[in-house]
């Protein structure tokens, strides 16, 4: 197909004619009765290329090809958010917003101290507002989930500040929120960043140094999602540290039924029989069996240990692509703001203030690489040899644990959080109604009153039911 661009040349520029077809080369005319010099251009334009009917957003580079700016700009944005301009995540900062520096990274945090009730009607009810604070003398330390950051725990902060007479901290784990991006891939030699910042060990090393910075010996965590992952991981590490653990919508995979042990003590072997030479005959082959049977487990375990180490190098190789890069940078860019509202039971109240915070860290510099690396952190990381897995572990949990959950939570159901209560023994379960995966977000008032009644029959002696419906 041949289009015929007419160019002419006006005071205020250069006015595109694209009306006519034309099969003749270009040619440079002037009209007798004007002095406007017009271009007459043939040229043969691919069957794939299209233009808009208007023109409007179009330029021409200097090599004299048509480009589409409104689309280059509409790639540019993720989310909502500009990429051209990523800043240093200290420029984004609140006027609340404090850092502090960790095992070499800038960790984002914010810190409430307790009040009067009565000093801030804004934020309570006048019956809550006559409520005295418990004055546990314990402080919170609060965990976002995946996604999230400090942002999720605005609405709750200063309220659980005034309720328990304590400080609340909340801090934004590497590569969420404000916390400084580190790329781990050209650092790992470095000793400037002795542990991976995006690896779990680092989040339940943070979590512990924030009791420290409180100067308290014990704290509560509360955990959201998969932030209760790394309360329930700090406890296991510190547990004289941890007062008491608030799982909110946790993100840990509940076991199926606690394990059962088997008492396998004997061989069931008549000892009258152990002196006959048929049972010694026996007792050797057994032995050789037994040594050969270890000696092959032995090899299939180097010969695993090596396929999996190939596997994760493969792995690695693979996430630290560009490819990786691109391929979250679109999965937030085609999912990001649904999840949020998807997090919701009534997604009508997730408005433009909701969508900004949780967006507002996609203007960092290095969001989609901190990000890359923390999901290559995830799932690599290295299993324990001398710990069973956490699902096995759960039983030994002996701190008061809250566990609450959203009826409508959509992304981890609260069937899932009921069967968490029952493999940690003596845990609490709350079941808001109407709610998603959001309770602090979503249902302030009822999340509030929850953790209330909870800390009160912790550490004030209140006995209630182990299963509450919140409505």
């Amino acid at each position: 197909m041949v289009f015929r661009y007419q160019f002419q040349q006006m005071p205020n520029g250069i006015a595109i004619n694209r009306n006519t077809r034309s099969r003749q080369p270009y040619k440079v005319f002037s009209h007798p009765s004007s002095g406007h010099r017009n271009l007459t251009l043939a040229t043969t334009v691919p069957h794939a290329f299209s233009l808009s009917g208007s023109g409007a957003g179009a330029q021409y580079s200097s090599a004299g090809e048509l480009v589409d700016t409104g689309r280059n700009e509409r790639k540019k944005r993720i989310a909502g958010v500009d990429q051209d301009e990523l800043l240093d995540p200290k420029q984004l900062a609140d006027p609340d917003s404090c850092f502090c520096e960790f095992q070499g990274v800038e960790i984002h945090h914010k810190l409430y101290e307790p009040e009067s009730r009565s000093s801030d009607n804004s934020l309570y009810g006048q019956h809550e507002a006559q409520t005295p604070s418990l004055e546990l003398g314990l402080p919170m330390i609060l965990l976002h989930g995946f996604g999230a950051s400090v942002f999720s725990w605005n609405k709750v902060m200063k309220r659980l500040a005034s309720l328990t007479g304590s400080k609340v901290l909340a801090f934004d784990r590497p590569a969420f929120g404000l916390t400084s991006r580190h790329n781990t891939f050209e650092t790992q030699s470095s000793d400037a960043i002795p542990l991976n910042p995006y690896s779990m060990a680092f989040s339940v090393l943070a979590t512990l140094y924030f009791i420290d910075f409180l100067a308290a010996q014990k704290a509560i965590l509360v955990g959201h999602s998969a932030g209760s992952l790394v309360a329930v991981e700090a406890y296991f590490e510190a547990p004289e540290r941890i007062a008491a653990l608030i799982l909110v919508a946790p993100a840990i995979l509940a076991p199926r039924a606690i394990p059962k042990v088997v008492d396998t003590k004997g061989d069931g072997s008549d000892s009258n029989d152990q002196g006959k030479p048929q049972f010694k005959l026996f007792k050797i082959l057994h032995k050789f069996i037994k040594y050969v049977t270890q000696s092959i487990i032995q090899m299939m375990k180097r010969m695993v240990d090596m396929l999996n180490s190939l596997y994760k190098k493969a792995l690695l190789s693979v996430l630290r692509s560009a490819f990786a890069v691109m391929l979250v940078r679109m999965i937030i860019k085609k999912f990001g703001v649904a999840a949020v509202r998807t997090a919701w039971y009534d997604s009508k109240q997730v408005d433009e203030h909701i969508i900004d915070g949780y967006t507002k860290p996609l203007r960092t510099k290095g969001w989609d690489k901190a990000l890359v690396e923390f999901t290559a952190a995830m799932l690599v990381k290295g299993e324990s040899e001398t710990k069973p897995p956490l699902s096995k572990r759960l039983h030994e949990i002996s701190c008061p644990v809250l566990i609450v959950t959203g009826n409508a939570d959509r992304i981890v159901p609260s069937w899932n959080a009921e069967r968490l209560s029952r493999a940690i023994p003596h845990s609490k379960l709350e079941v808001i109604k109407n709610c998603g995966h959001l309770p602090h977000e979503e249902k302030v008032d009822e999340f509030v009153r929850v953790v209330e009644k909870f800390l009160q029959r912790a550490f004030g002696g209140l006995e209630e039911p182990s299963l509450q419906a919140v409505t």
